[in-house]
């Protein structure tokens, strides 16, 4: 037997528990009471033909049950406020000018749309290498710098022209050179 056969078997049970519950209520309510006449049928017999089954013996025992409780009070219920009327949105306040040639601040969304371009020109003690097909920052750093581990460093000095993406390096791009 398995762990879902033992638990369906157990549901199984309380449910018949539960039918067994509801027809003794219901013989113990159609037994006659000390408390004065019953309309409810005097002989076992007869007890078991008033309901037909165990959800009708509830059913009733349920409906006496709320016959018999006071009423509830019923809850207040405030309708909703009318809607404001429509007003105008606050524009946000304009951002100060730029300057023509000014590249977007690393926390705007324009800086994830456009790509930034080199901050500095090549300055001439500096190395450059300018990337052709099929070239990546290790292979650049393997060859350039005698070290492919250097890349993170040609990328760190670099990111202004490689952007977010160390990996989406395109010919043409001038790379600077750490010393």
């Amino acid at each position: 037997m398995g762990l879902f056969d033992f638990l369906r078997s157990d549901e199984k049970k309380k449910e018949h528990e539960a039918a067994e519950k509801a027809k003794e209520q219901v013989e113990q309510q159609a037994a006659p009471s000390a408390s004065g006449p019953s309309t409810a049928p005097r002989t076992p017999a007869d007890a078991g033909t008033k309901y037909a089954d165990a959800a009708e013996a509830t059913k009733a025992a349920a409906d006496r049950m709320a016959a018999a409780a006071p009423p509830a009070a019923a809850p207040k219920i405030t309708p909703p406020p009318p809607p404001k009327p429509m007003q105008a949105a606050p524009k946000p306040p304009s951002a100060p000018p730029r300057p023509a040639g000014a590249a977007p601040s690393p926390g705007s969304a324009a800086h994830k749309a456009v790509p930034v371009p080199p901050k500095h020109a090549p300055v001439a003690g500096k190395r450059t290498y300018t990337v052709k097909p099929g070239d990546s920052l290790s292979a650049i750093a393997r060859h350039e710098l005698g070290n492919e581990g250097r890349w993170r460093e040609l990328y760190a000095m670099n990111r202004g022209v490689i952007g977010g993406n160390p990996n989406m390096i395109h010919p043409g791009q001038v790379l600077t050179l750490p010393s």
